[in-house]
């Protein structure tokens, strides 16, 4: 996630006036999510601001000895409360495994409400990953909603794209049944992905990228190999959007 993020934004870091700002909300039990972010990002823009945010002050309290210059941790919700001058808001909010716990209906007023906080050309980028991130689904929105959805994984460790599903964020995940966009685009690249079976001789990053080179011909993938290399494929969000 870090490493598309990184690629998204790298024209909107570097074209902010002052010192952008990154939020990583509800980072969790412990703070390296958004020590590595900080870490990704100074690649694009040295002076980039990192903040993690998390509700629990006991999390708060256990980050606070990992601050440094650039990277601070605050007391906060999906209000995003940050120690900045009023009006600079953040170019990035990363929300992972954030609303899992919450209801499918809920979701989209919380991304209305995140996305009132971004700054222009920034996005919320939400989504659901497995415990080391082998295996990771999001959606990136901008002020205007869901642009597109983002299937990642760690190569070596998949069996087949859909084993992808169990980590589908919260407004998608329920929706993984017959008769539904995401469903059908599943079961489109698993079949994809079993008649590139072949080129796993090669080697599985081969079997994936002609997988998806299949699944481009009728889903409006978003992106192109370079990606694809990495594991990833991106979608628009209006192919994959709940039906009704």
């Amino acid at each position: 996630m870090d490493r598309w993020i990184a690629v998204s934004l790298a024209s909107a870091f570097r074209r902010s006036g002052p010192p952008p700002i990154a939020v990583d909300l509800g980072y969790g039990a412990a703070p390296w999510t958004a020590v590595e972010l900080l870490g990704r990002l100074r690649a694009v823009r040295r002076d980039v601001q990192v903040y993690g945010v998390e509700i629990d002050p006991g999390r708060v309290t256990g980050a606070l000895p990992f601050a440094r210059e650039g990277l601070g941790f605050h007391l906060g919700g999906f209000e995003v409360p940050l120690p900045v001058p009023e009006g600079h808001r953040p170019l990035l909010i990363r929300a992972a495994n954030v609303l899992r716990q919450y209801d499918e209906e809920e979701v989209a007023a919380v991304w209305a409400r995140l996305c009132r906080r971004l700054a222009p050309g920034g996005l919320l980028v939400e989504g659901t990953c497995d415990e080391i991130g082998r295996r990771h689904v999001w959606v990136a929105l901008g002020p205007e909603g869901p642009r597109t959805v983002t299937f990642a994984t760690r190569l070596g460790s998949l069996g087949a794209p859909s084993d992808l599903a169990e980590r589908l964020p919260k407004a998608l995940i329920h929706r993984n049944l017959p008769g539904e966009p995401v469903h059908r685009f599943l079961g489109d690249f698993d079949r994809a992905w079993k008649v590139a079976a072949p080129y796993g001789a090669l080697s599985v990053r081969q079997r994936w990228m002609r997988a998806v080179e299949a699944l481009a011909e009728r889903w409006p993938v978003v992106d192109g190999p370079g990606r694809w290399r990495q594991g990833e494929v991106t979608v628009r969000w209006s192919a994959l959007a709940p039906a009704g």
